[in-house]
């Protein structure tokens, strides 16, 4: 009879073990975001400092005689595409992995700008509270998106192009990736912001949103099997959780578990289409960045993407596992170098500090830490997705 009776509490010392083990591991997530902070906070105050003393530069304060564009419209060359020796006038030749520094980056350079300005305002408010930062941040985002005479057209057909070739490409997609602190850093500040002025901001993402999702260079970029489609998609969670959009959220879930985590990934965790590039290191730190930068944005206490499996295994946690030994120890990488950029990398990736919140990891936590956290190279900030992690983390 007595074993009769324990065996019935069973449930009851079962659920309390689950609520014990819950609780500690959201006391334990806290403390790693809480750590996370006090890490950046120095940091971020003085960005915030340099932010407000910045004037606005938008797409309007350059231009290039190359771009098939108007003034409003964001323009960039592709990256790796030089001018033929055997022909100089004629259309550019590609050399995969090697940047061209003489093609026209402004409007790239003027956009991260912005998202440094924006997170780092943001951030800084976060920890703060203090509104000044928010009504500084408004001054920026209306200069990008409201003003009419320095705001940007909601659309990259103009970006990564190719002389001779392309005048815009799906490719160029990717260059909006910068604009996620923004769209994150607004989601901070909007209880302070004037309603209309937030209206018109959240306006100009849900018409990026439908530019994104309607045209053929946003198709394309959709379907691209690499990091590219990967980051189409974590732009458009971002994005669509700023405005709402609930369908376009329901899509980016079901394409990283459908799509993006069981074709990109190997049944070890790295990425192999990454790992073929002339650029294999920087290329499988940047995907994994992204892949959990999606995970981070999506998930929800239904539906936490931290913890989803494919049938055969994949898993984010995975990919940063795999990845994980090489960031800490470049020395371990079994590939070839990097062509361009090898000893730059890594960062502060924030595939390190997501993961360790996730999955209670404190090694993680602590090599993100030691890792450098302001990067100077262009190159390498140009492939951050999160500058400001303090913003992405509850």
């Amino acid at each position: 009879m007595k074993n009769l009776k324990f065996i019935g509490a069973l449930p009851i010392l079962f659920s309390l073990l689950f609520i014990c083990c819950s609780s500690k591991l959201r006391d334990n997530q806290k403390s790693i975001q809480a750590q996370a902070k006090e890490v950046l906070k120095k940091q971020v105050l003085k960005e915030a400092n340099w932010a407000l003393q910045q004037k606005t530069i938008t797409v309007t304060a350059s231009s290039c005689a190359r771009s098939a564009g108007g003034q409003h419209d964001f323009y960039s060359e592709g990256d790796y595409w030089w001018p033929n020796p055997e022909n100089p006038n004629g259309p550019y030749i590609q050399k995969d992995g090697l940047t061209n520094p003489d093609n026209f980056v402004d409007h790239r350079f003027a956009m991260i700008r912005f998202s440094r300005i924006i997170g780092a305002l943001a951030s800084a408010y976060k920890i703060t509270g203090d509104e000044k930062y928010v009504k500084y941040a408004l001054i920026h985002l209306k200069a990008w998106f409201v003003d009419q005479q320095t705001f940007m057209n909601p659309s990259l057909q103009f970006a990564q192009a190719i002389k001779g070739l392309f005048t815009g490409r799906g490719i160029g997609i990717i260059d909006t990736i910068h604009l996620m602190d923004v769209a994150q850093g607004v989601l901070v500040m909007q209880n302070k912001m004037n309603p209309n002025d937030l209206a018109a901001i959240k306006k100009w993402f849900s018409d990026y949103l439908s530019w994104l999702t309607t045209h053929p260079n946003g198709k394309a970029e959709m379907n691209a099997k690499n990091n590219h489609g990967t980051c189409f998609t974590m732009q458009v969670a971002s994005f669509a959780k700023l405005t709402g959009n609930q369908e376009l959220i329901d899509f980016c879930v079901d394409r990283y578990k459908k799509v993006l985590l069981p074709t990109q990934m190997d049944k070890d965790g790295g990425f192999p289409l990454e790992m073929a590039r002339t650029k294999p290191y920087g290329y499988s730190i940047f995907n994994l960045d992204a892949m959990s930068t999606l995970c981070q944005i999506l998930s929800t206490p239904k539906d936490n993407l931290w913890n989803y499996e494919t049938p055969d295994g994949q898993s984010i946690k995975k990919g940063i596992a795999f990845m994980y030994p090489f960031i800490a120890d470049k020395s371990k990488w079994t590939l070839k170098p990097d062509v361009m950029y090898w000893n730059e990398w890594p960062v502060a990736q924030p595939s390190l500090v997501f993961g360790a919140a996730a999955y209670q990891q404190n090694d993680w936590f602590y090599t993100w830490k030691n890792l450098e956290h302001q990067p100077e190279v262009a190159e390498v900030i140009r492939n951050l997705p999160v500058k400001y992690p303090i913003i992405w983390l509850n």
